[in-house]
Protein backbone atom coordinates (compact mmCIF):
# COMPACT_ATOMS: atom_id res chain seq x y z
CA UNK A 1 0.00 0.00 0.00
CA UNK A 2 1.17 3.37 -1.22
CA UNK A 3 0.90 6.05 1.38
CA UNK A 4 -1.47 8.78 0.06
CA UNK A 5 -1.07 12.40 1.52
CA UNK A 6 -3.90 13.53 3.67
CA UNK A 7 -3.92 16.85 1.86
CA UNK A 8 -4.47 15.20 -1.59
CA UNK A 9 -7.52 13.69 -0.52
CA UNK A 10 -10.91 15.45 -1.24
CA UNK A 11 -13.54 15.61 0.92
CA UNK A 12 -15.85 12.91 -0.85
CA UNK A 13 -12.54 10.72 -1.16
CA UNK A 14 -11.85 10.14 2.43
CA UNK A 15 -12.79 6.84 5.02
CA UNK A 16 -15.44 8.46 7.06
CA UNK A 17 -16.70 7.04 10.95
CA UNK A 18 -19.44 9.69 10.72
CA UNK A 19 -21.75 11.24 7.75
CA UNK A 20 -20.59 14.43 9.34
CA UNK A 21 -17.28 14.26 9.30
CA UNK A 22 -15.40 17.03 7.71
CA UNK A 23 -11.43 15.97 7.83
CA UNK A 24 -9.68 13.04 6.75
CA UNK A 25 -8.53 11.20 9.58
CA UNK A 26 -5.25 11.82 9.19
CA UNK A 27 -6.05 15.69 9.36
CA UNK A 28 -7.71 15.35 12.23
CA UNK A 29 -4.90 14.05 14.08
CA UNK A 30 -2.44 16.66 13.10
CA UNK A 31 -5.14 19.15 13.74
CA UNK A 32 -5.68 17.67 17.26
CA UNK A 33 -1.98 17.60 17.77
CA UNK A 34 -1.23 20.60 16.98
CA UNK A 35 -3.97 21.96 19.46
CA UNK A 36 -6.09 23.37 16.66
CA UNK A 37 -10.17 23.25 16.12
CA UNK A 38 -11.47 20.14 14.17
CA UNK A 39 -15.00 19.11 13.16
CA UNK A 40 -15.15 16.33 15.91
CA UNK A 41 -13.00 14.71 18.56
CA UNK A 42 -10.34 11.97 16.73
CA UNK A 43 -11.04 8.68 18.56
CA UNK A 44 -7.58 6.44 19.36
CA UNK A 45 -7.65 2.86 20.94
CA UNK A 46 -6.03 -0.59 20.93
CA UNK A 47 -8.92 -2.81 19.25
CA UNK A 48 -6.82 -6.49 19.25
CA UNK A 49 -8.22 -8.12 21.87
CA UNK A 50 -12.29 -8.00 22.50
CA UNK A 51 -14.54 -10.42 20.05
CA UNK A 52 -17.39 -9.31 21.02
CA UNK A 53 -16.27 -5.83 19.38
CA UNK A 54 -14.74 -7.60 16.41
CA UNK A 55 -18.00 -9.63 16.33
CA UNK A 56 -20.78 -6.94 16.50
CA UNK A 57 -18.34 -4.38 13.87
CA UNK A 58 -17.73 -7.64 11.10
CA UNK A 59 -21.24 -9.38 11.30
CA UNK A 60 -19.03 -12.14 12.31
CA UNK A 61 -19.20 -14.81 14.57
CA UNK A 62 -16.01 -16.24 16.77
CA UNK A 63 -15.53 -18.97 18.74
CA UNK A 64 -12.95 -17.58 21.47
CA UNK A 65 -10.42 -15.69 19.81
CA UNK A 66 -10.23 -17.04 16.34
CA UNK A 67 -10.64 -13.83 14.17
CA UNK A 68 -7.78 -12.42 12.03
CA UNK A 69 -5.87 -9.48 11.89
CA UNK A 70 -7.62 -8.64 8.64
CA UNK A 71 -10.68 -8.55 11.18
CA UNK A 72 -9.17 -6.07 13.70
CA UNK A 73 -8.43 -3.90 10.65
CA UNK A 74 -12.10 -3.66 8.97
CA UNK A 75 -13.14 -2.52 12.79
CA UNK A 76 -10.48 -0.15 13.22
CA UNK A 77 -11.51 1.27 9.79
CA UNK A 78 -15.20 2.06 10.75
CA UNK A 79 -14.53 2.93 14.61
CA UNK A 80 -10.77 4.79 14.82
CA UNK A 81 -8.65 7.69 14.05
CA UNK A 82 -5.53 6.41 15.31
CA UNK A 83 -4.83 3.10 16.73
CA UNK A 84 -1.84 1.27 18.35
CA UNK A 85 -0.17 -0.99 15.75
CA UNK A 86 -2.25 -4.85 15.08
CA UNK A 87 -1.59 -7.68 17.88
CA UNK A 88 -1.87 -11.00 17.23
CA UNK A 89 -3.13 -13.92 19.05
CA UNK A 90 -0.99 -15.04 21.26
CA UNK A 91 -2.81 -18.80 21.65
CA UNK A 92 -1.97 -20.17 24.98
CA UNK A 93 0.34 -22.39 26.44
CA UNK A 94 4.28 -21.38 27.52
CA UNK A 95 6.54 -20.19 25.57
CA UNK A 96 10.65 -19.28 25.65
CA UNK A 97 12.41 -16.81 24.57
CA UNK A 98 16.09 -16.96 23.20
CA UNK A 99 17.69 -15.83 26.75
CA UNK A 100 15.70 -18.05 29.20
CA UNK A 101 12.47 -16.27 29.89
CA UNK A 102 9.44 -18.54 30.49
CA UNK A 103 6.40 -16.56 29.37
CA UNK A 104 2.60 -17.86 30.15
CA UNK A 105 0.19 -17.04 27.06
CA UNK A 106 -3.44 -16.92 27.13
CA UNK A 107 -4.67 -15.74 24.00
CA UNK A 108 -4.96 -11.50 24.91
CA UNK A 109 -2.68 -11.53 27.91
CA UNK A 110 1.13 -13.24 28.68
CA UNK A 111 3.09 -13.16 31.71
CA UNK A 112 6.22 -13.75 32.98
CA UNK A 113 6.77 -16.85 35.18
CA UNK A 114 10.41 -17.49 35.23
CA UNK A 115 13.66 -15.94 34.73
CA UNK A 116 17.04 -17.04 33.75
CA UNK A 117 18.47 -15.90 37.03
CA UNK A 118 17.43 -15.39 40.75
CA UNK A 119 19.45 -12.49 42.10
CA UNK A 120 20.80 -9.45 41.32
CA UNK A 121 24.39 -10.61 40.35
CA UNK A 122 22.54 -13.27 38.03
CA UNK A 123 21.01 -10.42 36.74
CA UNK A 124 24.04 -8.79 36.18
CA UNK A 125 25.67 -11.80 34.54
CA UNK A 126 22.09 -12.33 31.81
CA UNK A 127 22.43 -8.40 31.51
CA UNK A 128 26.43 -8.48 30.64
CA UNK A 129 25.56 -11.02 27.77
CA UNK A 130 22.98 -9.18 26.38
CA UNK A 131 24.87 -5.99 26.41
CA UNK A 132 27.53 -8.29 24.48
CA UNK A 133 24.91 -8.64 21.80
CA UNK A 134 23.70 -5.31 21.58
CA UNK A 135 27.25 -4.11 20.97
CA UNK A 136 28.07 -6.87 18.35
CA UNK A 137 24.52 -6.61 16.43
CA UNK A 138 24.14 -2.88 17.22
CA UNK A 139 20.24 -3.30 17.81
CA UNK A 140 18.25 -3.66 20.66
CA UNK A 141 15.74 -6.55 20.81
CA UNK A 142 12.72 -4.99 19.39
CA UNK A 143 14.92 -4.09 16.19
CA UNK A 144 16.44 -7.56 16.17
CA UNK A 145 12.14 -8.48 16.02
CA UNK A 146 11.71 -6.29 13.40
CA UNK A 147 14.03 -7.78 11.02
CA UNK A 148 14.55 -11.63 12.10
CA UNK A 149 13.16 -12.88 8.19
CA UNK A 150 16.68 -11.91 7.27
CA UNK A 151 18.14 -11.02 10.47
CA UNK A 152 21.63 -9.33 9.69
CA UNK A 153 24.74 -10.00 11.92
CA UNK A 154 25.11 -6.28 12.21
CA UNK A 155 22.84 -2.57 12.21
CA UNK A 156 22.59 -2.28 8.33
CA UNK A 157 20.15 1.01 8.40
CA UNK A 158 18.87 -0.06 4.76
CA UNK A 159 17.90 -3.74 5.92
CA UNK A 160 16.16 -2.41 9.05
CA UNK A 161 14.35 0.56 7.02
CA UNK A 162 13.15 -1.80 4.37
CA UNK A 163 11.58 -4.44 6.72
CA UNK A 164 10.28 -1.75 8.92
CA UNK A 165 8.65 -0.25 5.88
CA UNK A 166 6.94 -3.28 4.97
CA UNK A 167 5.85 -4.30 8.61
CA UNK A 168 4.37 -0.57 8.76
CA UNK A 169 2.63 -0.97 5.30
CA UNK A 170 1.20 -4.15 6.00
CA UNK A 171 -0.59 -2.99 9.06
CA UNK A 172 -1.84 0.47 6.98
CA UNK A 173 -3.35 -2.39 4.24
CA UNK A 174 -5.03 -3.71 7.03
CA UNK A 175 -6.17 -0.42 8.90
CA UNK A 176 -7.29 1.48 5.82
CA UNK A 177 -6.44 5.43 6.73
CA UNK A 178 -6.42 4.91 10.04
CA UNK A 179 -3.14 6.73 11.53
CA UNK A 180 -0.82 4.26 13.24
CA UNK A 181 1.09 5.00 16.48
CA UNK A 182 4.41 3.10 16.44
CA UNK A 183 6.37 3.15 19.61
CA UNK A 184 9.98 3.72 20.21
CA UNK A 185 11.84 3.35 23.74
CA UNK A 186 14.78 3.98 25.58
CA UNK A 187 14.90 0.77 27.63
CA UNK A 188 14.52 1.82 31.12
CA UNK A 189 11.00 -0.18 31.60
CA UNK A 190 11.75 -3.02 29.11
CA UNK A 191 15.01 -3.27 31.96
CA UNK A 192 13.38 -3.57 35.40
CA UNK A 193 10.31 -5.47 34.01
CA UNK A 194 12.54 -8.22 33.09
CA UNK A 195 14.43 -8.27 36.22
CA UNK A 196 11.05 -7.58 38.33
CA UNK A 197 11.46 -4.30 40.88
CA UNK A 198 12.74 -6.42 43.60
CA UNK A 199 15.95 -7.46 41.66
CA UNK A 200 16.01 -4.67 39.58
CA UNK A 201 16.61 -2.34 43.20
CA UNK A 202 19.26 -4.49 44.33
CA UNK A 203 20.81 -4.39 40.72
CA UNK A 204 20.71 -0.55 40.43
CA UNK A 205 22.64 -0.21 43.52
CA UNK A 206 25.21 -3.17 42.89
CA UNK A 207 25.75 -2.30 39.31
CA UNK A 208 25.03 1.10 38.83
CA UNK A 209 27.98 1.48 35.88
CA UNK A 210 26.37 -1.49 34.12
CA UNK A 211 22.83 0.00 34.65
CA UNK A 212 24.66 3.32 33.29
CA UNK A 213 25.74 1.62 30.39
CA UNK A 214 23.08 -0.28 29.31
CA UNK A 215 21.01 2.42 29.09
CA UNK A 216 23.60 4.74 27.09
CA UNK A 217 23.94 1.94 24.46
CA UNK A 218 20.03 0.93 24.45
CA UNK A 219 19.84 4.24 23.53
CA UNK A 220 22.41 4.83 21.18
CA UNK A 221 20.71 1.53 19.05
CA UNK A 222 17.37 3.36 19.08
CA UNK A 223 18.35 6.50 17.89
CA UNK A 224 19.99 4.75 14.87
CA UNK A 225 16.52 3.03 14.30
CA UNK A 226 14.75 6.02 14.55
CA UNK A 227 17.43 7.60 12.23
CA UNK A 228 16.59 4.95 9.61
CA UNK A 229 13.14 4.20 10.18
CA UNK A 230 11.19 7.52 10.77
CA UNK A 231 9.16 8.83 8.45
CA UNK A 232 6.63 11.04 8.70
CA UNK A 233 4.93 10.64 5.43
CA UNK A 234 3.79 6.93 7.53
CA UNK A 235 2.55 8.39 10.64
CA UNK A 236 2.83 12.13 12.14
CA UNK A 237 3.20 10.67 15.89
CA UNK A 238 5.29 8.53 17.89
CA UNK A 239 4.74 6.78 21.55
CA UNK A 240 7.13 6.48 24.14
CA UNK A 241 5.75 4.16 26.50
CA UNK A 242 7.84 3.81 30.14
CA UNK A 243 5.56 2.36 32.75
CA UNK A 244 7.07 3.51 36.16
CA UNK A 245 4.25 3.98 38.37
CA UNK A 246 2.10 2.46 40.70
CA UNK A 247 -1.66 3.90 41.78
CA UNK A 248 0.35 6.29 44.12
CA UNK A 249 2.97 7.72 42.06
CA UNK A 250 6.15 7.15 40.85
CA UNK A 251 8.30 3.64 41.50
CA UNK A 252 11.51 5.44 41.46
CA UNK A 253 13.02 8.69 43.31
CA UNK A 254 12.91 11.60 41.38
CA UNK A 255 16.77 11.89 41.34
CA UNK A 256 16.69 8.05 40.12
CA UNK A 257 14.69 9.29 37.54
CA UNK A 258 16.74 12.44 36.52
CA UNK A 259 19.68 9.94 36.22
CA UNK A 260 18.57 6.82 34.37
CA UNK A 261 15.39 7.83 32.76
CA UNK A 262 14.74 11.45 31.68
CA UNK A 263 18.03 12.53 30.02
CA UNK A 264 17.16 9.43 27.24
CA UNK A 265 13.19 10.27 26.94
CA UNK A 266 14.73 14.32 26.30
CA UNK A 267 17.44 12.31 23.51
CA UNK A 268 14.97 10.36 21.73
CA UNK A 269 12.10 12.91 22.21
CA UNK A 270 14.42 15.12 20.07
CA UNK A 271 15.53 12.69 17.26
CA UNK A 272 11.56 12.37 16.93
CA UNK A 273 10.84 16.19 16.71
CA UNK A 274 14.14 16.22 14.17
CA UNK A 275 12.07 13.63 11.70
CA UNK A 276 8.88 15.86 12.16
CA UNK A 277 7.01 13.66 14.52
CA UNK A 278 4.83 14.29 17.50
CA UNK A 279 5.58 12.51 20.50
CA UNK A 280 3.89 11.21 23.36
CA UNK A 281 4.43 9.86 26.68
CA UNK A 282 2.97 6.83 28.33
CA UNK A 283 3.07 5.15 31.76
CA UNK A 284 0.09 3.42 33.44
CA UNK A 285 -0.64 4.40 37.06
CA UNK A 286 -0.09 7.97 38.90
CA UNK A 287 2.72 9.66 37.11
CA UNK A 288 1.10 13.52 37.69
CA UNK A 289 4.04 14.55 39.47
CA UNK A 290 6.76 13.58 36.78
CA UNK A 291 4.92 15.48 34.43
CA UNK A 292 6.96 18.71 34.78
CA UNK A 293 9.91 16.72 34.19
CA UNK A 294 8.45 14.75 31.18
CA UNK A 295 7.49 18.20 29.73
CA UNK A 296 11.01 19.47 30.10
CA UNK A 297 12.07 16.21 28.34
CA UNK A 298 9.94 17.62 25.28
CA UNK A 299 7.16 15.33 24.73
CA UNK A 300 4.19 16.79 23.22
CA UNK A 301 1.52 14.84 25.21
CA UNK A 302 0.53 12.08 27.35
CA UNK A 303 -1.38 8.73 26.88
CA UNK A 304 -3.27 6.51 29.49
CA UNK A 305 -5.30 8.58 31.73
CA UNK A 306 -6.33 6.33 33.95
CA UNK A 307 -8.69 7.97 36.33
CA UNK A 308 -8.99 5.65 39.08
CA UNK A 309 -5.46 6.52 40.00
CA UNK A 310 -6.18 10.19 40.02
CA UNK A 311 -5.04 11.23 36.25
CA UNK A 312 -8.32 12.80 35.38
CA UNK A 313 -8.68 14.47 31.92
CA UNK A 314 -10.39 17.43 32.65
CA UNK A 315 -7.79 18.44 35.51
CA UNK A 316 -4.75 17.44 33.97
CA UNK A 317 -6.23 19.43 30.53
CA UNK A 318 -6.98 22.44 32.19
CA UNK A 319 -3.59 22.54 34.38
CA UNK A 320 -1.13 21.57 31.45
CA UNK A 321 -3.41 23.10 28.34
CA UNK A 322 -0.51 22.97 26.00
CA UNK A 323 -0.46 19.25 26.31
CA UNK A 324 -1.89 16.54 23.95
CA UNK A 325 -4.11 14.35 26.28
CA UNK A 326 -4.96 10.54 25.19
CA UNK A 327 -7.22 8.18 27.23
CA UNK A 328 -9.27 8.66 30.12
CA UNK A 329 -12.39 6.97 29.80
CA UNK A 330 -12.30 4.46 32.75
CA UNK A 331 -11.70 1.11 31.36
CA UNK A 332 -13.12 -0.55 34.44
CA UNK A 333 -15.93 1.36 36.33
CA UNK A 334 -17.36 3.07 33.05
CA UNK A 335 -16.10 0.80 30.05
CA UNK A 336 -16.78 -2.39 31.51
CA UNK A 337 -18.84 -2.28 34.57
CA UNK A 338 -21.20 0.95 33.68
CA UNK A 339 -23.75 1.80 31.40
CA UNK A 340 -23.90 2.69 27.45
CA UNK A 341 -25.24 5.77 29.13
CA UNK A 342 -22.51 6.32 31.62
CA UNK A 343 -19.83 5.94 28.96
CA UNK A 344 -21.65 8.82 26.58
CA UNK A 345 -21.62 10.98 29.58
CA UNK A 346 -17.81 10.31 30.48
CA UNK A 347 -17.02 11.22 26.76
CA UNK A 348 -19.28 14.28 26.32
CA UNK A 349 -18.02 15.60 29.71
CA UNK A 350 -14.47 15.19 28.81
CA UNK A 351 -14.69 16.83 25.51
CA UNK A 352 -17.03 19.65 26.64
CA UNK A 353 -15.28 20.90 29.58
CA UNK A 354 -11.95 20.72 27.57
CA UNK A 355 -12.54 22.49 24.61
CA UNK A 356 -11.67 20.05 22.55
CA UNK A 357 -13.45 20.95 19.53
CA UNK A 358 -12.31 24.61 19.61
CA UNK A 359 -8.73 24.02 21.51
CA UNK A 360 -7.35 20.23 20.22
CA UNK A 361 -5.47 18.35 22.23
CA UNK A 362 -7.59 15.64 23.02
CA UNK A 363 -8.13 11.97 22.12
CA UNK A 364 -10.66 10.22 23.25
CA UNK A 365 -9.85 6.72 24.36
CA UNK A 366 -10.25 4.34 26.84
CA UNK A 367 -7.60 4.53 30.57
CA UNK A 368 -6.30 1.06 29.14
CA UNK A 369 -7.02 -0.89 26.14
CA UNK A 370 -10.63 -2.44 25.04
CA UNK A 371 -9.91 -5.95 26.66
CA UNK A 372 -12.07 -8.89 26.53
CA UNK A 373 -14.22 -8.09 29.12
CA UNK A 374 -15.89 -4.65 27.79
CA UNK A 375 -19.12 -5.05 26.67
CA UNK A 376 -19.21 -4.01 22.98
CA UNK A 377 -21.96 -1.77 23.57
CA UNK A 378 -20.28 -0.02 25.90
CA UNK A 379 -17.36 -0.01 23.01
CA UNK A 380 -19.83 1.18 20.81
CA UNK A 381 -21.28 4.37 22.74
CA UNK A 382 -17.76 5.30 23.30
CA UNK A 383 -17.17 5.49 19.29
CA UNK A 384 -21.19 7.07 18.95
CA UNK A 385 -21.02 9.74 21.72
CA UNK A 386 -17.77 11.77 20.43
CA UNK A 387 -19.83 11.85 17.08
CA UNK A 388 -22.62 13.01 18.47
CA UNK A 389 -20.34 16.05 19.28
CA UNK A 390 -19.47 18.01 16.50
CA UNK A 391 -18.18 21.50 15.66
CA UNK A 392 -20.66 23.17 14.05
CA UNK A 393 -18.74 26.34 13.14
CA UNK A 394 -16.12 24.34 11.98
CA UNK A 395 -14.43 25.15 8.06
CA UNK A 396 -12.05 23.08 6.67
Amino acid sequence: MSIESHSDKTSSSFERIFPSDVLSKRSRVEKALSHQSLDRVPIHEQLSYNPGVISLYTGKQFEGFDFSLQDVGDVIRKTLDICFPLVPNKGTGLETSDDGFVFQNENWMTWRIDRPFEDENGAAAWLQKRLSRMEATGMNVHTAVEVKKEMPSSFDAETVRDHYRDYFLGMQDKVGETVIMDFSCTGFCDLFDAMGLDIFTFFSLDHAEMLKDYMELSLENELKRVEAVADPELSPVILIPEDFSTKQGPIFRPDFLDTYHYPYVKKLTRAWHDKGFKVIYHSDGNYKSAIPSLIDCGVDGFYCLEPNCGMHTVELKSTWPEMVWMGGINGVDTLEFGTPNDVRSDVHRDIIKTNALNAGGLFIASSSEINPPIPPENFKAMVDAVGELVNEGFRK
